[in-house]
């Protein structure tokens, strides 16, 4: 009994913190919407990446501050573009301006997100849309939700019926990497319905833990861009792997979130 009540109170604290997290980021949301609308224009990579930054820093002058004070011993993540494993302990791991290319551009792909990883796990993550308002959040455990709805992913079962999509994780890519999204997104356009490319994976990832769409894949990739929409996916029901259909951590060079029905056949897909 008494493992059970630590337990139960771990829970009830991190369903709390979820609260307190969406609450921090929706407000980061509103400090970007008030930045955007026309298009940004730069001239040179260096412009390109002072204007990121400024996106960057508006939103995480609220959210670094604000999450560090609802979990002051965590780590921070300070590259949204880092990979690989984490030390032990709590970890914010943060896009502070989730699409932030599409923002500059004036288009609407773009989001807020704050995920808390435990011993290299998600627990619980928060995806603010500003543009439509909505807020995607996940507890491990405890379901998917939309705006307090729940999420559950698609119930197709043929992946020839099946609306898929695939992402860049980054500029810049090893030509290996190209040539192996190239491939993939051929294979796809054999055995999927329609196929989907765009920037960013976090909000493919909505849409398959919605039931919107059936898969996502990506070759390579950061945790800030994957952690928040595998969770969202594996607690809407589907199913999370590399793309030869092995466990997905951090560290793989491959990731696949596909609804139940169709996981095998996207394995097989892409494993050609």
């Amino acid at each position: 009994m008494p493992e059970t009540l630590r337990t139960t109170d771990v829970a009830a604290s991190d369903a709390d913190l979820l609260a307190q997290t969406a609450l921090v980021v929706r407000e980061a949301g509103s400090a970007l919407l008030g930045r955007f609308g026309e298009v940004v224009r730069y001239q040179s990579r260096d412009e390109l990446m002072r204007a990121l930054a400024a996106n960057d820093n508006a939103a995480l002058d609220i959210l670094r501050p604000r999450l560090t004070g609802l979990r002051p011993d965590a780590g921070w993540v300070e590259d949204e573009l880092d990979g690989g494993a984490l030390p032990p302990g709590e970890w914010w791991v943060v896009d502070p301006a989730e699409g932030n290319v599409n923002h500059l551009h004036a288009l609407p792909e773009w989001a807020v997100t704050a995920t808390l990883v435990r011993d290299n796990q998600p627990v619980l993550t928060t995806v603010h849309l500003p543009l439509t308002g909505e807020t995607y959040t996940a507890l491990t455990g405890t379901g998917a939700h939309l705006d307090g709805r729940p999420l559950r992913v698609s119930p197709t079962e043929d992946l020839g019926l099946s609306i898929v999509a695939t992402s860049q994780a980054r500029p810049g890519e090893d030509e290996k990497v190209v040539r192996h999204i190239g491939s993939s997104i051929t294979a796809m356009l054999s055995d999927a319905l329609v196929v989907r490319t765009a920037v960013p994976a976090t909000l493919h990832l909505t849409n398959v833990a919605a039931g919107r769409t059936d898969a996502f894949w990506q070759f390579a990739g950061a945790r800030a861009d994957l952690l928040p929409g595998a969770l969202l996916v594996t607690e809407a029901g589907g199913h999370i792997s590399d793309a030869q259909g092995r466990p997905w951590t951090p560290q793989s060079e491959s990731f696949l979130a596909a609804a139940p029905g169709v996981h095998a056949q996207a394995v097989a897909t892409l494993s050609r």
